[in-house]
């Protein structure tokens, strides 16, 4: 028998479109604008993403493209570190500044000490439960619709870790912060809170994810100037997905 019948394949070039893309979110647009405008813009049959930012929040927001939708669970879970503004004094339904007020009240006594001795209380293994407004599904139906019907729905805690959870600035009624947290904490949530504990309530009015795993926000592109590049120029931003496999520790917490 010929030999040639009998050679094992040659293996199979990688596409030029399977890699992992991090993009820097602009505030405004939900996560999935930003992946529908990739897969219109550079008509890429596969694209998903490694976890949702809220259309307020910037940031890093990892793209997964072609093979590379495979790894979308290996970024969901990885732990995340945050930047953000909480305003005490003001509620709202959401927890952001997206939402309604809700509540407002005298923040004149808050001091720097009481605000970082509430955050410390935040440090650690808690149970959180999650917003209304949230894309988290009860029933198979998201808590966000049901929250646009004014229903209120009961929603099972969830076991969360934060790292670190520090004042980067305080000038009353705003406070720059920093967290590291695990998957699934809702930062708004911790800054909601925060406000209720001191009783003069507070939301968040900015939050940029600046790591994911050892991904980090200096390695991403702005989502409007690759939108403007050329396919090759995407192509190599590409981070290949051979980088994140089991054991090499890329994409790891």
């Amino acid at each position: 028998m010929d030999s040639r019948f009998n050679a094992p394949a040659p293996p199979r070039e990688a596409d030029r479109w399977d890699g992992v893309l991090l993009v820097d979110k602009p505030s405004g647009p939900t996560s999935h604008d930003c992946v529908a405008g990739v897969r219109r813009r550079f008509r890429i049959a596969k694209v998903g993403h490694g976890g949702t930012l809220d259309p307020m929040a910037t940031g890093l927001l990892i793209l997964l493209l072609g093979k590379a939708t495979r790894l979308s669970g290996t970024f969901i879970g990885s732990d995340k570190t945050y930047e953000g503004t909480m305003r005490l004094g003001v509620s709202t339904n959401s927890q952001d500044a997206d939402g309604e007020v809700t509540r407002e009240a005298p923040f004149d006594g808050i001091s720097r000490e009481q605000v970082e001795a509430e955050m410390k209380r935040r440090t650690g293994d808690q149970y959180q439960t999650p917003p209304m407004v949230s894309a988290v599904k009860v029933d198979g139906v998201p808590l966000y619709k049901s929250a646009r019907k004014g229903k209120e729905v009961e929603r099972e805690p969830r076991l969360i870790h934060v790292y670190r959870f520090s004042i980067t600035s305080f000038e009353p009624p705003l406070v720059g912060f920093e967290v590291e947290c695990t998957k699934g904490t809702y930062v708004r949530t911790l800054c909601s809170d925060i406000g209720d504990s001191l009783g003069c309530g507070a939301h968040l009015t900015a939050l940029r994810r600046t790591r994911c795993g050892h991904l980090k926000i200096v390695s991403a592109a702005p989502f409007a100037r690759i939108m403007e590049m050329e396919p090759s120029e995407v192509q190599r931003l590409l981070l290949r997905p051979r980088m994140f496999a089991p054991g090499t520790g890329a994409a790891g917490g």
